[in-house]
């Protein structure tokens, strides 16, 4: 049984093309949890506006640009935070690890103590659903080669302080089976209506 209560979710869609499975996916979300009474902000990573270098590490702060910034409010602003992305070579987009390298830092997500010991979480009370479409078959990615995104999922997301990750994974999403696409938004439909 789901909780009724109303959300206040964003969703970021990780595809870089706002025309692919991805978009299609987050725009299916986004219009359900509308559509259910959830308050939703939608961002498309493709139309943000930064350098997604981090250029000199943590050695020297590097200017944020009013995009990060935004995404910054956006991420504090909402009580759940869902990311549509595709797994590339096991992974997020190279444009997308850009987005986290440059705008989840020290001070915003995180603080780790002064005595090396532990760290301060700034972003407790939240939580996330990772929505991941993917080429190859779900057995190959985490049977062969063990691919479950655990970087996002723990090193990010749950350092800061929200809680475990759920993870949804469309696996063999190149060329799918007459029917699965219709298949596939009717569970993120269900998912947005929910605010999961």
């Amino acid at each position: 049984m789901f909780s009724t209560k109303k959300k206040k979710i964003f969703v970021l869609l990780g595809h870089p093309y706002d025309k692919s499975l991805c978009s299609a996916l987050s725009d299916a979300y986004v219009e359900e949890a509308e559509r259910a009474g959830h308050e939703v902000r939608y961002t498309k990573l493709g139309s943000l506006v930064f350098d997604p270098i981090l250029h000199k590490g943590y050695v020297e702060r590097q200017e944020l640009e009013p995009d990060l910034v935004t995404f910054q409010q956006n991420i504090c602003w909402a009580e759940h935070v869902v990311f549509v992305f595709p797994t590339w070579w096991g992974t997020m987009p190279a444009l997308l690890k850009g987005l986290f390298d440059r705008a989840w830092l020290p001070g915003f997500a995180f603080n780790f103590k002064k005595n090396g010991f532990g760290w301060k979480k700034h972003l407790k009370g939240r939580t996330a659903h990772i929505i991941t479409t993917s080429n190859s078959p779900a057995f190959i990615l985490n049977w062969i080669f063990g691919a479950r995104l655990s970087e996002l999922r723990l090193l990010t997301l749950w350092l800061s302080g929200f809680a475990y990750p759920r993870m949804t994974r469309f696996s063999g999403m190149a060329k799918p089976r007459e029917g699965c696409v219709p298949c596939v938004l009717k569970k993120v439909r269900k998912l947005g209506k929910k605010g999961l």
